[in-house]
């Protein structure tokens, strides 16, 4: 389920954000480690998803859980890096964003949408989201600072804060 996607919007959607965040975490861990950190991070978020909710009958597909994964490795390894965020006052405005805040402001929301309050949107695994992003983030504090190249490359952002 990991390799299919419920339509272009969560397939454009997801290959945004590892194309942003991953490839710095994959520079870090190298093809192979990375490799088998994202599929970690998919099963343990397809499993947290099958555990929480038994008696669904939604299929679940899609690499969210594995991304969140990557996201959470992410907010470990670049914390300070600049991310160009759209955020919106009235409309959308580019803004050079630490990862923390970018990060930390995407998992809160994660974690309220789970709770099933706020606004929904449609049938969403929030809590394989929340699940993937864990996984990645114990995997990396495990890891340490250890693993790969100590500075992010950052060809869709402006780089780390100094």
């Amino acid at each position: 389920a990991m390799f299919l996607h419920g339509g272009w919007a969560h397939l454009l959607g997801n290959m945004l954000f590892l194309a942003v965040f991953g490839n710095n975490v994959e520079d870090r861990l190298g093809r192979i480690r990375f490799l088998l950190f994202y599929l970690a991070c998919g099963i343990a978020a397809t499993y947290a998803f099958a555990f929480t909710d038994v008696d669904s009958r939604s299929t679940l597909v899609g690499a969210s859980g594995a991304i969140a994964g990557v996201l959470g490795a992410y907010l470990v390894w670049f914390p300070n890096a600049r991310v160009i965020s759209l955020v919106p006052i009235l409309l959308f405005f580019p803004l050079p964003l630490p990862a923390w805040l970018v990060l930390g402001t995407w998992f809160v929301v994660q974690a309220v949408y789970s709770l099933g309050t706020g606004m929904t949107a449609g049938e969403v695994a929030y809590v394989a989201h929340l699940a993937g992003f864990a996984v990645g983030l114990l995997i990396a504090l495990a890891l340490g600072r250890s693993a790969g190249p100590p500075e992010p490359r950052a060809p869709y952002g402006i780089g780390t804060k100094r």
